[in-house]
């Protein structure tokens, strides 16, 4: 130290280098000169001066845009996924319940009366769902079972898909076709009436299946295509010896089997003996032929026996009169009459009886054949001894005479059952 320096000088002189030196790499720090100055915070720079572009008018409307935006798009993804949940949650009601959507029906009024039938919690949910699902032109009106606990979706799907509750009508083979046409008359849950008794034999018997506010006429309709397509069929299939000229024949002769017979196993042989009798230029000689000419469409009624008049009587479906087939079909006969019509049995009988016990026995020989009915008139002897007999007042009309009735071939007639047949010929 000099000797010309005060004291303390040289102190003064290092504090303002060091800090000299501090502001020299940049440090924005002062050293404080004192403890006190220590203790004291330093200033906090102040933000930097707002951007002018931040301020003009044009990026503010932009941003105001932007939020509302966004704040939409949240509130409609919202919205979507509520509904949504709303749309497929199940529904309150815990037992099924039966909707009717009549034809030309739009959604909006679907939407009301589902709502108000406690089926939909919400209309315009169900509504926007359909909407959503692109589905509003492809609801099919009809009668619809909703099952319980169902939701919007599941209803719109039912509906969607058209399959309603299911309704059937069975129609017995045999019956006439007038008889068919009072048993849709009498089916309460079919609309309009049938345009006109359709041609005897035209129909196929079968259990047929619709919805509610079907017509009797688009059942009719079906009936006759289904009869078209198995008659081609079974035509195709048919025996080519068969003395039968059109499928037109085949159905006159199927009708006559159904009505001699309702044992599906005697089908082929009550035909075998038909046909026997058309090669060999015999009559038929069958009752439900005789009944068809004199009762037509109608049938025999009820407690009415054919009677000898009946058997005289002369029209072109008496078998007792003519030669060869009636003039048409004499019922509708099913499947199996047809198919057994196509391919009898391959057998000499020319006779059959009934048994008593529902079926028949069948012959060769008219001597086998009075044996046969003998046998007949005693089990009719014994039911009637042990008050169990059926009313045999319907005996076949080859055993009212014990004389053959007069043939071309010199045999005598097919005897036919009175028995009860084991499916109604009445409706």
């Amino acid at each position: 130290m000099s000797d010309t320096e005060p004291s303390g000088a040289g102190d003064d002189k290092a504090t303002e280098a060091s800090g000299r030196r501090s502001k020299g790499f940049g440090s924005s720090r002062i050293n404080p000169r004192s403890p006190s100055d220590a203790l004291r915070p330093e200033r906090v720079p102040g933000p930097p001066p707002r951007s002018q572009q931040a301020r003009h008018p044009i990026v503010l409307i932009m941003n105001f845009a932007m939020t509302i935006i966004v704040v939409s798009v949240l509130g409609a993804a919202g919205l979507f996924f509520f509904g949504k949940m709303r749309f497929e949650e199940r529904s309150h009601f815990d037992q099924p319940r039966t909707v009717m959507i009549e034809r030309g029906t739009g959604l909006s009024d679907i939407a009301e009366q589902l709502h108000d039938r406690g089926l939909i919690s919400s209309k315009w949910i169900f509504i926007v769902g359909v909407r959503a699902s692109a589905q509003q032109e492809a609801l099919k009106a009809g009668e619809y079972l909703i099952p319980a606990h169902a939701s919007m979706r599941d209803i719109m799907n039912a509906m969607v898909s058209g399959k309603g509750i299911l309704y059937s009508i069975s129609i017995p083979e045999g019956l006439t076709s007038k008889q068919i046409v009072d048993k849709l008359d009498a089916d309460p849950v079919l609309l309009g009436a049938v345009e006109s008794v359709p041609a005897e034999g035209s129909l196929l018997p079968d259990t047929y299946r619709y919805t509610r506010g079907d017509s009797r006429q688009n059942i009719i309709d079906r009936m006759m295509r289904e009869h078209d397509r198995v008659v081609t069929t079974v035509w195709n299939g048919r025996d080519k010896d068969l003395p039968i000229a059109s499928p037109d024949d085949l159905v006159t002769l199927a009708s006559i089997v159904e009505k001699e017979t309702g044992i599906a196993d005697e089908r082929s042989r009550v035909a075998a003996v038909f046909i026997n009798r058309l090669k060999q230029k015999m009559r038929l000689q069958s009752d439900p032929t005789v009944i068809y000419g004199v009762y037509g469409g109608d049938g025999l009624p009820s407690g009415v026996s054919i009677t000898k008049a009946d058997l005289e009587a002369e029209n072109d479906y008496n078998t007792y009169k003519i030669t060869g087939l009636p003039k048409g079909p004499i019922a509708n006969p099913g499947r199996a009459s047809l198919a057994a019509a196509a391919n009898p049995s391959r057998t000499k009988d020319l006779y059959f009886v009934a048994d008593g016990s529902g079926g028949h026995a069948f012959s060769e020989t008219y001597a086998d054949h009075r044996k046969n009915v003998a046998r007949y008139r005693e089990v009719i002897a014994d039911q009637k001894a042990n008050a169990a007999a059926p009313d045999a007042a319907g005996a076949g009309p080859g055993d009212q005479d014990e004389a053959p009735v007069d043939d071309p071939s010199g045999d005598a007639p097919a005897a036919k059952s009175p028995a009860p047949k084991a499916k109604p010929a009445q409706p």
